[in-house]
C-alpha cells in the first residue's frame, strides 16, 4: 500500500510543478511581446546610432533628394582623410619641360622665304585654342612662315573678337620667333591683296600627312595656303621635338590680351579674399547639351518634353537609350551628384566654390542642392560688377577667357564635362604642377547615386573614393600617349629623380625613420600604386594617328578627342560647335 501512495504523490507532485513552469513561461512571453511592441525597430535603431555618431562629430545636412526615412545623411565637414585636399600627392618630383634642345633648328634657318600658311579655327575660345597650337607646329613641318590665326566669328558662339583682342600677338609672335616665323597678314603681291588658296586636311593629319598633301599645293600651284575649319587637324603622337613645341604654344605663347589677364587676376584675387582655398567647378548643364545627351535627370515628362523638342532641331540624333547612356558614362553629372562627390571627397561646407558656366538647365532650382552643401557659391557674375564685366560680356570667347582664368587659378579643379576646356585645363594643370583636377568617373559613379539612399553616409562616401582613383589629376595618372595630347601632356612633363632619391636618402638617416617600404607608402606613392591595372586606368583611348589620313574619309566622323560625344555628325555644325567648348 505504500508503493501506490507514494506513486501518487510525485504525480500530484509534478503535475504541480508542470503549473508553475507553464504559468511563469506565460507570464515572460507576455512581458516579451510588451517590451517587443515598446523597443525600437532595428532600422530606428540604427538611425538613431547613426545621428548619434554624427552629431557627436559634426552637423548633419539632409540629402534634399532622400526622405526622413533614409539612412544616408550628409555631413556639413568632409571628415578627416590621410591627404591633403589642396594638393596632389608627389607633385614636386614632376614639372613641366619643354625646351627645344640643341638639334632643334632655328626659324630663320628652316623657314622657306616665300611659302605662307594661314589657317582658320573653328568653334568656341578652347577648340580654337588647340587649332592654334597645333596651327604653330603645321607651319613647322611646311617650313612655311605663318599667319596671325584667324577666329571664328561665325559658329554658334557668335563672337567677332579677332585674335588680338583674346590674345597678345605681339608675345605670341616674340616668343616663338626661334621656332617658327610669324606675321601679322600676308604681304601684298603685285600691289594686290593675296588671296590664298583654300583647302582643308583630315583630322589628325601626322607630318607626313602634310607633307603628302599641303606641300605639294604650296610648292606647285601657290606660294599661300589657308587650311580651313582647322580644329584637331593635326596627329596625336608626333616627334618628340615638335610636341614639345606644342607645349611651348599652349602653356607659354597664348597668353591672353591685358584687359583679359588683368579682369582675370582681379576675379581670382577677389576669390582669395574670400578664402586661402577655393574649387573652381566647370559645369555644363544647358538645355542644349542635356538635350544632346539623350539622358533622363529626374525632371519627369516635363524634362522628356522639353529637352525632347530641342533635340529635334538635329536630324542626325537618333532617340537613346537614358539606362544605356548613363551606364556608358556619357550623361553629365547634375549638379547635385557634383556637390555629393565633392564632399565624400573631403570638401565641407566650407569650402568656397567658383563655379563658370552657360545657362543652367532648370536655373536656382537645379543649382539649389548644390547651394545647400556648398553655401559659399560664387562666379563672375556676383564677385564682379556690370559695369567692370560690360567690356566683356558682349563677346563668348573674352567672358571664357575669364573663366578659363579662375578656373586656372584653382586651387582644385572639377569638371562634370569633357569638352575642350575641361580637356586643355587638365593639360595644363598637370604641366604647371599637378594641381588636383577631379574628373567624375561617371561610370562607376552612377549606380553610387540611384542607390545612395539606401546605405549609409560613410559607405556612400568610401565607395566615391574608391572609384574617384585614376581621375584626381595625380601624377602618372595616365600612362604616357594614352589620350588626347592637350589633356595628357607626357612629352613635356619631367621626373625630378635627384629630388625623389634625396627624399629616400634623407629618411634612412632619421633615428626613427621607418622601413624603405613603409616610407613608401607614407611619404609618396610608390610607381606601382599609380601604374594603374588593366581594370583600374582610367578609360582613355588610344587615338590612332594614321585612321584619318585617307582622303574619302574626310566626310566622316573623327573620334580624335576622347570626347564623350562621340557620335556628333558634321553635317550639323551648330551641334558640333556647341559641344566644343
Amino acid at each position: 500500500m505504500a508503493f501506490p501512495r507514494r506513486r501518487n504523490l510525485y504525480y500530484h507532485r509534478l503535475r504541480f510543478l508542470v503549473k508553475v513552469v507553464s504559468a511563469i513561461s506565460g507570464a515572460l512571453l507576455i512581458l516579451f511581446a510588451i517590451l517587443s511592441f515598446l523597443a525600437p525597430s532595428p532600422h530606428e535603431l540604427e538611425r538613431f546610432h547613426l545621428r548619434h555618431h554624427q552629431t557627436s562629430f559634426n552637423a548633419v545636412v539632409e540629402d534634399p533628394v532622400t526622405n526622413g526615412d533614409s539612412v544616408f545623411h550628409v555631413p556639413s565637414t568632409g571628415g578627416k582623410l590621410d591627404r591633403d585636399i589642396w594638393s596632389s600627392r608627389n607633385a614636386k618630383f614632376f614639372y613641366g619641360c619643354s625646351n627645344a634642345s640643341a638639334k632643334f633648328a632655328k626659324a630663320e634657318a628652316i623657314t622657306h622665304p616665300r611659302r605662307y600658311l594661314a589657317i582658320a579655327t573653328s568653334g568656341g575660345l578652347n577648340q580654337q585654342r588647340t587649332g592654334i597650337t597645333d596651327a604653330v607646329v603645321a607651319a613647322r613641318i611646311l617650313n612655311a612662315t605663318l599667319v596671325v590665326p584667324k577666329l571664328d566669328q561665325k559658329s554658334f558662339w557668335k563672337d567677332a573678337s579677332n585674335f588680338s583682342e583674346i590674345f597678345d600677338v605681339h608675345w605670341f609672335i616674340s616668343f616663338l620667333s626661334k621656332d617658327v616665323k610669324i606675321i601679322k597678314q600676308l604681304p601684298k603681291r603685285g600691289g594686290r591683296t593675296w588671296t590664298p588658296y583654300n583647302m582643308r586636311v583630315p583630322r589628325k593629319c601626322s607630318e607626313r600627312c602634310y607633307q603628302n598633301r599641303v606641300l605639294p599645293v604650296l610648292l606647285k600651284r601657290h606660294n599661300a595656303v589657308q587650311l580651313n575649319k582647322f580644329d584637331y587637324r593635326l596627329a596625336n603622337k608626333l616627334d618628340t621635338e615638335l610636341q614639345k613645341l606644342r607645349c611651348r604654344v599652349n602653356y607659354n605663347a597664348l597668353k591672353f590680351a591685358d584687359p583679359i589677364l588683368e579682369m582675370g587676376k582681379t576675379l581670382v584675387r577677389r576669390m582669395r579674399k574670400r578664402s586661402e582655398h577655393y574649387i573652381a567647378l566647370h559645369l555644363r548643364f544647358e538645355p542644349d547639351m542635356l538635350a544632346f545627351s539623350g539622358c533622363d535627370y529626374g525632371g519627369g515628362e516635363k524634362e522628356r518634353s522639353e529637352l525632347g523638342a530641342i533635340r529635334k532641331r538635329w536630324k542626325t540624333l537618333h532617340k537613346n537609350n537614358p539606362d544605356k547612356q548613363r551606364r556608358q558614362g556619357k550623361c553629365p553629372l547634375t549638379p547635385e551628384e557634383v556637390g555629393l562627390m565633392l564632399r565624400a571627397l573631403g570638401y565641407g561646407s566650407d569650402v568656397h566654390i567658383y563655379v563658370a558656366s552657360g545657362e543652367v538647365y532648370g536655373g536656382e532650382e537645379t543649382l539649389k542642392p548644390l547651394k545647400v552643401l556648398f553655401p559659399n557659391f560664387y562666379s563672375k557674375d556676383t564677385i564682379a560688377t556690370k559695369e567692370e564685366l560690360e567690356p566683356f560680356s558682349s563677346f563668348s570667347s573674352r567672358m571664357a577667357a575669364l573663366d578659363f582664368i579662375v578656373c586656372d587659378e584653382s586651387d582644385v579643379f572639377v569638371t562634370n564635362n569633357n569638352g575642350n576646356m575641361a580637356r586643355i585645363l587638365a593639360g595644363r594643370r598637370r604641366y604647371f604642377g599637378h594641381k588636383p583636377t577631379i574628373r567624375p568617373n561617371a561610370k562607376k559613379l552612377y549606380r553610387l547615386f540611384l542607390i545612395r539612399s539606401n546605405m549609409t553616409w560613410e559607405t556612400f562616401a568610401s565607395r566615391v573614393r574608391t572609384f574617384q582613383r585614376g581621375f584626381m589629376g595625380e601624377p602618372k595618372e595616365v600612362r604616357p600617349g594614352r589620350g588626347e595630347f592637350h589633356e595628357n601632356p607626357s612629352t613635356c612633363i619631367c621626373e625630378d629623380s635627384e629630388a625623389r632619391e634625396k627624399v629616400k636618402a634623407d629618411s634612412r638617416h632619421k633615428k626613427h625613420a621607418k622601413s624603405d617600404d613603409s616610407f613608401r607608402k607614407d611619404v609618396m606613392v610608390s610607381d606601382d600604386q599609380n601604374d594603374y591595372g588593366e581594370n583600374d586606368e582610367p578609360e582613355w583611348p588610344d587615338l590612332n594617328d594614321d585612321e584619318d589620313q585617307r582622303g574619302p574619309q574626310e566626310k566622316l566622323l573623327y573620334n580624335v578627342t576622347g570626347s564623350d560625344y562621340d557620335a556628333v555628325i558634321f553635317d550639323e555644325p551648330e551641334l558640333e560647335e556647341m559641344l566644343s567648348d
